[in-house]
């Protein structure tokens, strides 16, 4: 028999089996509640991922709580969970139980190493933790606060921009191309010691362009992450490249695109630091960044691989990589996290003119950069963050795939549908959960009746009993908004002094209002961003900007 007839003969088989397997055969989760298959083909997966799925989300939430049953791709049953001892489970306890997605071999998620590489957000076991271990100490707090003043630099150039623009009167501006632009030349210059926009005017910039689609094009082919396990048994790299650009869907060449320009520039910027490390140019290195960026971390790790023995080198895929994944993890979540937090002060005047006194007051005292550890201890900016991250964390939904057979314990019993309460659940090897982040931050069984509304004062005041006594898996502010475990937001700390420096710059000089010509809509992806249309997927937000009144 013919190699292709052989190899194509298998996958029906295997496909056979599979769909009788998830249609046919019995499973402990058919006994949990949930809402009914929309889709033989897609089950529930369009419904819970599309650009506007929150109405349905939310019905899931409230119709069936912390634990429920859903229906994936072809029949593959799935979890839909917020309950705080449950994801504990999965992200701390036993989360060597759990992949980020699918695995298969080389022990790297494809879909996720296809697009970025085997940097932290693909690698598992000892890869990750090597990683991570390398990386930790420059998003460390100590090192956090050096960084200040750079990031002070960069926001004032953003000032300086948007005085510019409304100098002589009020203009309605996209914020979200603003934020974009400015949280990658922090993440630029703070994480890769490399300017790639100097924020001097409205302009724009391709890659800034085409970080913030990327997470748009992947929600538009989420159907393909059924495939990508096994695109690496249809030959090498070049020839899944040549069969790649046959494909005749737009969206998949948009998104091949993204990556291409994302690698490319990235390539490039690799490629000049090491040649700076080979020539031994260490003031190119240390130029922007002032040697204390990632990249500079990097750049030392690049220096060892030379002298290395082959074991213990960290290969240049590994390295590229980590500079993909910053640059995507960096600059969409934290973006769209100011975006946020911009509209919803423009929708609470109030709100923001109570922040604005609290930066003039601090400004007053410390001078127009307020030092890391007083801007830190600004009780109603701090407010304003923590509540914006709680309500609205730009990652909604998360996903874990059981790498074995295991049990997920539960805070409160659930009833079956047969009748019967389970205070855990079985869980057989290969079932994936999703696990709702936001869910678990606005349940107002831990948080109130009205968790669901944004409140910055709450923050003011100790945070309920329910929560502390939860234990909500989570290393922010009791919040799941940045994971926890060994796979939690490495640079969470960076975002924050990102998004306070930011602010800090921007409320205390201008004053934000809706644009009543400008619809503000925010999709349901995989990173949460803003449109002006409900059938669009082009990231936009205007806001009206005047200078702050004195």
């Amino acid at each position: 028999m013919p190699l292709a007839a052989l190899v194509a003969s298998s996958f029906a088989l295997y496909f056979i089996w599979f769909l009788v397997r998830c249609y046919f055969v019995r499973s402990p989760l058919d006994n949990i509640p949930g809402p009914p298959s929309a889709s033989i083909i897609s089950g529930n997966m369009l419904q819970i991922f599309n650009h506007n799925s929150w109405k349905y989300v939310d019905d899931l939430i409230e119709n069936y709580g912390p634990l429920a049953r859903c229906q994936g791709f072809f029949g593959t049953r799935m979890l839909h969970v917020f309950d705080p001892k449950a994801m504990h489970s999965v992200y701390v306890k036993d989360q060597d139980n759990y992949y980020r997605g699918e695995k298969i071999r080389r022990q790297v998620p494809p879909t996720l190493a296809l697009l970025l590489g085997p940097g932290l957000l693909a690698t598992y076991g000892s890869t990750h933790k090597k990683q991570r271990k390398m990386l930790n100490p420059v998003f460390s707090g100590a090192h956090m606060r050096d960084m200040t003043p750079l990031f002070y630099d960069v926001a004032e150039r953003l000032r300086t921009a948007l005085e510019s623009q409304v100098e002589y009167g009020p203009k309605d501006l996209d914020v979200l191309s603003w934020m974009g632009r400015t949280a990658l030349e922090l993440l630029g210059r703070g994480g890769l010691g490399y300017s790639f926009d100097p924020l001097v005017a409205e302009s724009k910039d391709v890659l800034a362009d085409t970080v913030k689609g990327f997470v748009p094009t992947v929600g538009d082919v989420v159907w393909t992450q059924e495939i990508t396990p096994y695109l690496s048994y249809l030959g090498p790299a070049w020839f899944r490249r040549f069969l790649l650009d046959l494909v005749p869907i737009p969206k998949v060449q948009r998104l091949k695109t993204i990556v291409d320009v994302m690698s490319e520039r990235l390539k490039k910027i690799y490629l000049a630091k090491k040649a700076a490390l080979e020539s031994g140019d260490e003031a190119l290195l240390h130029a922007l960044g002032e040697g204390k960026d990632v990249m500079s971390v990097l750049s030392s790790a690049v220096r060892e691989n030379m002298t290395a023995s082959a074991e213990d080198k960290l290969p240049d895929d590994q390295l590229l990589a980590q500079m993909a994944t910053f640059l995507l993890a960096g600059v969409d979540t934290t973006s769209n996290s100011l975006a946020r937090v911009l509209h919803l002060l423009s929708m609470n005047p109030d709100v923001q003119a109570k922040l604005r006194q609290e930066l003039r007051e601090a400004q007053d005292q410390y001078g127009k950069e307020i030092p890391y550890d007083e801007l830190f201890a600004l009780p109603y900016l701090d407010a304003i963050c923590r509540e914006t991250l709680r309500l609205y964390a730009p990652i909604s939904l998360n996903s874990r795939l059981a790498n074995a057979d295991t049990v997920l314990p539960l805070s409160q019993p659930v009833r079956c549908t047969d009748g019967t309460v389970i205070t855990e659940v079985p869980i057989q090897k290969g079932t994936y959960v999703i696990l709702n982040l936001r869910a678990c931050n606005i349940n107002k069984a831990l948080w109130g009746e009205d968790a669901r509304e944004w409140k910055p004062e709450r923050w003011l005041a100790p945070v309920p009993k329910a929560v502390e006594d939860a234990r909500i898996p989570g290393i922010y502010s009791n919040l799941t908004t940045f994971l926890s475990g060994g796979h939690a937001c490495i640079g969470f700390k960076f975002s924050q002094l990102e998004m306070k420096v930011v602010l800090a710059t921007l409320v205390s000089r201008f004053q934000f209002s809706l644009s009543p010509d400008k619809p503000i809509f925010w999709n349901f992806a995989g990173i949460t961003y803003p449109v002006t249309d409900h059938a669009s997927s082009k990231p936009e937000m205007t806001l009206h900007v005047n200078l702050a009144p004195c």
